[in-house]
């Protein structure tokens, strides 16, 4: 099994594209180890390798975040523990545990704002989330009120120092562009 590995803007991120998929639907978010001993096995092994502070699993990538340690001491574990996940044939989710799109649960907007919150929907599906997804992260929308969208950012695109950028400079002229309703667009959590 050969694992590629990528850099992300967020220096503290890699991506490792192990070459199978890794997700069939949406995406999962791991910030400890504890939620992760819980949901996924894979997620639960690469918090054992110490430094690792997340995990984020796409459709075919594993984005891993770090402390202050080296990558070229950690990279070697991650990637072993990645390998030997595989080659045990065990889920990378645990039973019952899917990863999943963030469900609109949580979301906020006023009704007669559907139609604009469909078109950003639509536009982050189709134009932000693939670009995003190549440097290991996600985008999801989290609410639309006064002009002002909520997104979530998650994988490498969490703690980016480049993110704020993205956000102002790329998805904000974007969503202005195609709905002038637009304004201003937010990092939540």
């Amino acid at each position: 099994m050969f694992i590629q590995t990528e850099t992300t803007p967020n220096p503290a991120t890699l991506k490792f594209l192990p070459g199978k998929i890794v997700l069939e639907e949406g995406t999962a978010e791991f910030r400890d180890a504890t939620e992760a001993q819980a949901a996924s096995p894979l997620a639960a092994r690469l918090f054992t390798v110490p430094g690792v502070t997340g995990v984020f699993f796409g459709y075919d990538f594993i984005t891993v975040t770090k402390d202050n340690a080296d990558w070229q001491h950690l990279k070697p574990a991650i990637l072993g523990n990645i390998m030997e996940h595989f080659m045990s044939g065990q889920p990378i989710m645990a039973g019952g545990a899917l990863g999943g799109e963030e469900s609109d649960e949580g979301e906020f907007y006023d009704e007669g704002d559907e139609a604009i919150v469909a078109t950003i929907k639509e536009l982050l599906a189709t134009r932000v989330r693939p670009a995003v997804a190549q440097d290991g992260g996600d985008i999801t929308f989290k609410g639309y009120r006064d002009g002002r969208v909520y997104l979530n950012m998650k994988g490498a695109c969490s703690g980016c120092p480049s993110s704020t950028a993205t956000l102002k400079h790329g998805v904000q002229n974007l969503l202005r562009h195609f709905v002038p309703e637009v304004q201003e667009v937010e990092a939540v959590m």
